[in-house]
């Protein structure tokens, strides 16, 4: 599998993950320092615009281009990830994800050696960039895989919840 079909394949992955869940369940925060899974999906939202696209459109455009740091804590302690309807959030992303999986099948080949440089860490490829893009998402799946499971499905499981120890 490719690194573009794990981008196009994960907004399918969380809807399959999310079936079901009601709202109260999606907006509900595990702990006061934990995202729920609305907040997850906006900062998904946010990052694939703000940070993923906007780094990429970057590369494409420019020679070398220097890339701004995110700082997500910033933008959650400033409740930029807080406060939204979750099926809103999901489809913005999934609306932005599909115009990229569109752009990224049409690139050829040779623009993955394309170079950025980040003022923290330093030079990346285009290639390096798509792979902690998929990377990223993969930690998000993991995460609202795990909310899902703590907030769905533990309450169910009776008395058998004891031998658990989420912390989602």
């Amino acid at each position: 599998m490719s690194v573009i079909d794990r981008l196009a394949a994960t907004p399918e992955i969380l809807r399959l993950l999310m079936e079901d869940v009601p709202e109260e369940i999606a907006v509900e925060k595990p702990a006061p320092d934990r995202w729920s899974i609305a907040e997850v999906l906006e900062h998904l939202s946010h990052v694939e615009g703000h940070v993923f696209r906007a780094r990429l459109d970057l590369i494409l455009d420019e020679n070398e281009p220097e890339v701004e740091p995110y700082d997500e804590k910033a933008y959650d302690a400033a409740g930029t990830y807080s406060g939204r309807d979750p099926e809103e959030s999901f489809a913005h992303w999934e609306e932005q994800r599909e115009d990229t999986i569109e752009l990224l099948r049409d690139l050829p080949e040779e623009v993955l050696n394309r170079v950025a440089v980040h003022p923290e860490i330093g030079p990346f490829t285009l290639d390096n960039l798509l792979h902690d893009w998929a990377c990223h998402d993969l930690g998000h799946v993991r995460q609202i895989a795990e909310l899902v499971r703590a907030g769905a499905l533990l309450s169910e499981t009776g008395p058998l919840a004891q031998k658990y120890n989420l912390r989602p």
